[in-house]
């Protein structure tokens, strides 16, 4: 049996900019409730969480780890997560395994890019939010500031739980047992009125018993409507500590175990049943009693352990010898061992409750955003997918001894499946594979992983820009297919119309043909035609998109029209009506966030104009920096990394993420037309 109840359970995703401090908390989380000795350091490599050799070289987490800590009675499940915003998608994908997310924020630095993605993600996913202000005791940080750039940022609904007090020696309580003395700023009265007021306005009899009768309110009282507070997002509580010193370590302690929501108390991801127009929300219940239901969240692959499929239960109990399915699977797999995590440390246990995360290893067929379950009953559930971001970084990739092809692949596919922002494509026209990450140091991870754990050494060379092809106007096409050579020939004529379709629609195939004109065997022979092209390109090699297809006519032979003829038929019959649709090649745009000292600010717009980009704003931030939004063309960021380095001093950093699709130059698009054309012939 369980030693705790699924009540007795908090989940708390610990997100945020790198350099906020966020595995220095957990260590010092840790320490104070006696689950480790004493606290590690980021700087000698010995915390729980940093334990991969890359991580305790660059002293900063690269991907999620997972421990926990037990503090009066309450067993306090902790995700550590990665920083970079090459690492987004590997924060992004805890975010349905947790009830809050601690959005730490650097003292010093104060919001940073990632912080906001965060928390816009956050506020997509409905998730009840704290935010941990962390190194309050920095000697340049005005925590005055910092707090109130949060509430602007992030909106008044953010307030102080705590103040820090003794220029940030030490913290104190503003809503257990609030007393006086001062502050670092504000006051601890105000700080708790404050906080007592926004909390009853979700409680009718509560705000009637404070406001009207004035009665002094308990925290026992205020317990069920703060938890109430914090799923509607009518608060998000302000914390201070420093993971160095430890100050407000203990307070938090106590924040997260008596105010954060447990299983039965958050707003549980939204779960699915049925596939297309028959999808209805199903209601997961953390009910011990009821069928076992569990969401995979993260997959690692272990040279010694093997696979390790990460899971959180949200529904029945786990335990060795459990048979549970994967998704609509047919056979289920028996649970051998039963793991909880401690950073790389694996403890086998003897049973999961609703809100536990833990791990089976050695199981071939999990995979990420997998259902587990033991009834079949539950074999079409899903999780309402987490939106990433595109990953547009890529490389062309090959490897350096012969023969290795086959073992490259298939380290691939095991880096793919372990990360929802990294993508392997193979293209066909380019005879070239390319991996997709997020950023430059998200591939140089792994590819030093190719070569350290896969044993498989590569070259890389800048890949083809994924262009793609479209139309801009209406069109017709026409081709009639005939091929004699003895004996049965081959017969198929088409007529059809082309037209393009707003930006995102893809493709649209419509058989209006009439009286039999084209038999309908024939019409699904017409549409793979259609559809070659659409993959190969018919002005400038790249796929096509957002075309409508429509065939109204045609012509067969009852001995010689085969499937054959009607593909190819098809096929050319819209390359020519594509010609005459003004057709256009199209390039990806992305939006980049540039954080920079604010005296390259002009250096940055001219790089920025001269690479066809533009500048949508800019904000001053703490400390000299500034945050640069604005657009430019994938292909002409081709080496932005080392020149942002140069005009700024290796102080800068950016960030992309797919914007839109927009129209290549005329000039452009003639360039890779005629690099096509000289490839047909």
């Amino acid at each position: 049996m369980s030693e705790y109840n699924a009540e007795d359970v908090r989940n708390i995703a610990l997100v945020g900019h790198a350099g906020s401090g966020k595995t220095s908390l957990v260590e010092a989380l840790l320490a104070s409730t006696q689950a480790i000795p004493a606290p590690g350091s980021v700087a000698k490599g010995t915390t729980v969480c940093d334990y991969d050799a890359m991580e305790r070289e660059l002293q900063h987490s690269l991907d999620v780890a997972i421990t926990a800590f037990n503090a009066n009675g309450k067993h306090v499940n902790l995700i550590d997560t990665p920083g970079f915003p090459d690492f987004l998608g590997r924060s992004l994908s805890v975010l349905s395994a947790v009830e809050t997310a601690a959005i730490v924020i650097n003292a010093d630095s104060g919001i940073e890019p990632v912080t906001q993605r965060l928390w816009k993600a956050c506020d997509r996913r409905n998730l009840c939010r704290m935010i941990i202000i962390n190194k309050i005791d920095s000697a340049d940080c005005d925590l005055a500031a910092i707090t109130e750039q949060v509430r602007e940022t992030f909106g008044t609904e953010c307030l102080p739980i705590n103040l820090p007090a003794d220029n940030g020696q030490r913290v104190m309580d503003c809503f257990f047992q609030p007393s006086g003395g001062s502050t670092d700023f504000s006051s601890v009265d105000e700080a708790h009125n404050h906080i007592i007021d926004q909390v009853v306005e979700v409680d009718e009899n509560l705000m009637e018993l404070y406001l009207e009768q004035g009665q002094e309110l308990k925290p026992e009282q205020l317990h069920d409507p703060f938890e109430e507070a914090l799923r509607e997002s009518h608060l998000v509580p302000i914390c201070y500590c420093s993971s160095d010193t430890g100050a407000g370590i203990p307070e938090l302690i106590t924040i997260l175990e008596r105010l954060m929501p447990n299983p039965a108390e958050g707003n549980p991801p939204a779960f699915m049943k049925g596939e297309g127009a028959d999808r209805k929300p199903v209601q997961i219940t953390p009910d011990p009693g009821q069928h076992a239901i569990a969401h995979v969240f993260k997959i690692i692959n272990d040279p010694f352990r093997g696979k390790l499929g990460i899971f959180r239960i949200h529904q029945g109990r786990i335990a060795p010898n459990s048979q549970l399915f994967i998704g609509d699977a047919r056979k289920p797999f028996k649970v051998n061992h039963l793991y909880r995590l401690h950073g790389h440390d694996m403890l086998e246990v003897d049973e999961g409750v609703p809100g536990d995360i833990l791990a089976v290893a050695r199981v071939d067929d999990i995979h990420f955003d997998a259902v587990l379950h033991d009834s079949h009953d539950e074999d079409h559930f899903h999780l309402e997918s987490i939106e990433c971001p595109v990953p547009l970084f890529g490389l062309a990739i090959s490897p350096t001894k012969r023969g290795d092809e086959q073992k490259l692949t298939d380290a691939l596919h095991k880096l793919e499946a372990e990360d929802p922002c990294f993508h392997v494509e193979h293209n066909a026209a380019a005879n070239e594979t390319v991996m997709r990450g997020l950023g430059e140091l998200h591939l140089k991870v792994l590819m030093r992983r190719l070569a350290e754990q896969f044993h498989v050494e590569v070259e890389t060379r800048p890949p083809k820009i994924p262009y793609r092809e479209t139309i801009s106007a209406k069109a017709e096409g026409h081709h009639r297919h005939k091929k004699q050579t003895g004996g049965a020939g081959q017969f198929g004529e088409v007529y059809l119309r082309v037209e393009p379709l707003d930006q995102g629609e893809g493709f649209d195939f419509i058989d209006a043909t009439v009286g039999g004109s084209i038999p309908g065997q024939f019409i699904p022979s017409i549409e793979k035609g259609i559809r070659q092209v659409m993959e190969e390109g018919a002005v400038a090699g790249y796929p096509m998109q957002d075309i409508r297809v429509t065939v109204y006519d045609g012509k067969f032979h009852p001995v010689d029209s085969k499937d054959i003829a009607f593909v190819t038929a098809g096929r050319k019959a819209f390359i020519e009506a594509v010609e005459q649709a003004k057709p256009v090649v199209l390039e990806p745009v992305v939006k980049i966030r540039i954080v920079a000292q604010d005296s390259a600010m002009g250096d940055l717009a001219g790089d920025l104009s001269s690479r066809r980009g533009r500048i949508n704003g800019s904000e001053t931030k703490t400390l000299g920096r500034v945050l640069i939004d604005g657009e430019v063309p994938l292909a002409e960021l081709e080496g932005y990394e080392s020149r942002l380095k140069s005009l700024t001093g290796g102080e800068g950093t950016y960030g992309i993420e797919l914007s839109h699709y927009a129209s290549v130059p005329a000039s452009v698009q003639k360039q890779l037309s005629d690099a096509f054309q000289r490839t047909e012939d």
